[in-house]
C-alpha cells in the first residue's frame, strides 16, 4: 500500500515505485476516476507526435527500397520501448 498527502494546493506526490508501474515521467497526464467512493488513476496515452516531438517530413521522399534498406520499423519499435 502507498500513502500520498494532499498539499494546501490540492497537488499529490505519486511515488517512484508507482510511477515506475505506470510508465509515468515528469509532465505526463493521468486520468482521476471516482468509483465506488475511491479513485482510480490511470495513465493517459500519447499520440505517435507527442512521443517523437512532432513528426517532420523529410524533403525527398524515400522508395520503399530505401525505407525498407533503412529498417524503419525497427528503428521505431526500439525507440517505443
Amino acid at each position: 500500500m502507498s500513502l500520498a498527502t494532499i498539499s494546501s494546493e490540492g497537488q499529490i506526490t505519486i511515488i517512484k515505485s508507482i510511477r515506475d508501474f505506470l510508465h509515468l515521467n515528469s509532465g505526463d497526464k493521468i486520468e482521476v476516476l471516482p468509483k465506488n467512493g475511491e479513485a482510480i488513476i490511470r495513465p493517459i496515452s500519447k499520440t505517435v507526435d507527442e512521443m517523437f516531438c512532432k513528426l517532420k517530413r523529410s524533403e525527398q521522399p524515400l522508395s520503399v527500397e530505401e525505407m525498407n534498406g533503412q529498417n524503419y520499423m525497427c528503428q521505431f519499435w526500439l525507440l517505443l520501448s
